[in-house]
């Protein structure tokens, strides 16, 4: 199991607005899931399966979103020389939210963490929009795209089997799959 790092020193200075913390913030995670997505080429000879809460590929949504042209330039490059390290998924799935229940998520975490720093409502919809852009267009491979607001994990066994029994009969292609509601 891979977990993003979530310990970026300049996401504060970033959701501040501070001039140039897009930047250092963008480059700081995408060197962080280079080192991660790198390290998971040694481990797969002696793992059958590995599951990674991001996609590498999703980085350049947030630079698209944050990074001024000249600051493009130099990501885009720098991307580009990094991914040739890595390797494709077998599978991605796509957990899709609508933005208005994200948007109630983020509050409640933040009342639950007030230390955390949480973007601007406006942000949360813009990369929302680009998130589903981004894998309306995904082909590279197949893709699961689990409708979210409504599913709840306490449900039980029968919800998460569910989820297993499309994961099992994916394909090439794209799958969409709204969870049974109780």
């Amino acid at each position: 199991m891979v977990i993003e790092e979530g310990e970026n020193p300049f996401l504060g200075d970033f959701y501040a607005g501070r001039p140039g913390a897009a930047f250092q913030t963008q480059l700081f995670f995408t060197l962080a899931r280079h080192r991660q997505q790198t390290s998971l080429r040694q481990s797969d000879l002696f793992s059958q399966v590995t599951v990674c809460d991001y996609l590498f590929e999703r980085d350049k949504i947030y630079a698209y979103l944050n990074l001024d042209d000249n600051e493009l330039f130099i990501y885009q490059r720098l991307y580009e020389l990094l991914a040739q390290d890595l390797s494709a998924p077998d599978l991605v799935i796509y957990l899709q939210t609508p933005t208005d229940p994200l948007r109630r998520r983020l509050r409640e975490r933040a009342r639950a963490n007030p230390d955390l720093p949480s973007p601007n409502e406006e942000y949360v919809r813009e990369l929302n929009e680009a998130y589903n852009h981004f894998f309306f267009h995904y082909t590279a491979t197949p893709l699961l795209v689990v409708e979210t607001s409504q599913f709840d994990v306490t449900w039980g066994s029968d919800a998460l089997d569910d989820l297993v029994k499309q994961l099992r009969g994916m394909g090439k292609g794209t799958r969409y799959y709204v969870p049974r509601t109780k």
